[in-house]
């Protein structure tokens, strides 16, 4: 066998459809009669295995297991996004790896415009006024909202999905801010954005501001309390980025003091929050489950990606998956 499929067998057939299982079936030699794990080691014979297919739930392994469970391993195609956690060694051994993370960014770049948008007509603010007051109450709300036209929107972090976002949101005339300290101001502009130097500068301009920057120790709780209560009146934070990069205690603080703000937060640290959590009964607060990434039929995408890739490298086609150990150190 050529290449196998290595992880959690509910999450690889999800991800691989059957038209590119047989596709690898027939281009890849990939086995398709078994889905094999960490419980296969030491037991199965890898030797010849080229190619790994895998997503969500691939384990880490050390350079050591590498060497020897898969000693002619060349690349590893990961259907999912991040990498963060078994990527080092795989690197290291000198194993070719690659990631769906620009698919899996499409869903996320969707979702995050389409909140953005809804947010700069106010009907965040008016839906929580509608709920519990009178539709006078909403329609006095929705009247402190400027619209999309002209709007300052901030986006943090300019990956994959923060400069997606930028991209998409340009077509609607709004007054789109980055921060990143690694994006050029050059580059800002070539998608759409001015740069800002600080959070600070983006926090008291912006009336909606959407995060999306990398998940990684120097971003730890980096969104503190005193941000958040810089924002403008009838502001709109949107996060679905990680949970760990708010000072949540600090944001519940700021959400207290000034129903005039809404967090809408997808996601969490923990998450799910804690049994009791105030983000469950905040009324300026809307928690989803995690939904911005890919889902249902979406998962899909990133099967049929690394597909290509791997015509891409099988067939001499230009690669544009490949994570890299520098990636490693700004990438989600």
């Amino acid at each position: 066998m050529r290449s196998v499929f290595f992880g959690d067998p509910y999450q690889i057939r999800r991800v691989y459809s059957a038209e590119v299982t047989a596709a690898l079936e027939k281009e890849a030699g990939l086995r398709t009669d078994k889905i094999f794990g960490s419980g296969d080691i030491g037991d199965t014979d890898f030797s010849g295995v080229r190619y790994i297919f895998t997503t969500w739930g691939f384990p880490p392994m050390s350079e050591e297991t590498l060497s020897s469970a898969f000693p002619d391993l060349k690349a590893i195609f990961y259907g999912a996004g991040s990498v963060q956690s078994f990527a080092r060694p795989v690197l290291a051994r000198g194993i070719k790896l690659f990631s769906a993370w620009k698919a899996n960014a499409v869903p996320v770049i969707e979702y995050a415009c389409s909140q953005i948008l809804l947010a700069n007509k106010g009907f965040f603010h008016s839906r929580a006024h509608g709920d519990v007051q009178s539709y006078d109450e909403a329609r006095k709300a929705f009247a402190n909202f400027p619209g999309n036209f002209g709007c300052p929107v901030g986006i943090i972090g300019a990956g994959a999905i923060g400069s997606g976002v930028i991209k998409k949101l340009s077509e609607h005339r709004l007054d789109l801010m980055v921060y990143d300290p690694f994006i050029t101001e050059e580059r800002a502009a070539e998608y759409g954005a001015k740069k800002v130097q600080t959070l600070g500068e983006l926090f008291t301009t912006c009336r909606t501001i959407s995060n999306h920057t990398a998940n990684n120790a120097s971003t730890k709780g980096m969104l503190t309390g005193e941000l958040f209560a810089m924002l403008p009146k009838y502001s709109t934070f949107i996060n679905t980025g990680r949970g760990a990069q708010i000072d949540e205690k600090g944001l519940v603080s700021v959400l207290e003091a000034r129903k005039d703000i809404v967090a809408i937060l997808d996601v969490t640290w923990p998450e799910p929050p804690e049994k009791g959590h105030l983000f469950y009964s905040m009324p300026n607060v809307i928690l989803t489950p995690h939904m911005a990434g890919s889902s249902g039929n979406e998962v899909q995408r990133m099967g049929e990606y690394m597909l290509a890739e791997f015509r891409a490298l099988e067939y001499g086609g230009a690669l544009s998956c490949e994570v890299t150990a520098a990636m490693l150190e700004t990438m989600a």
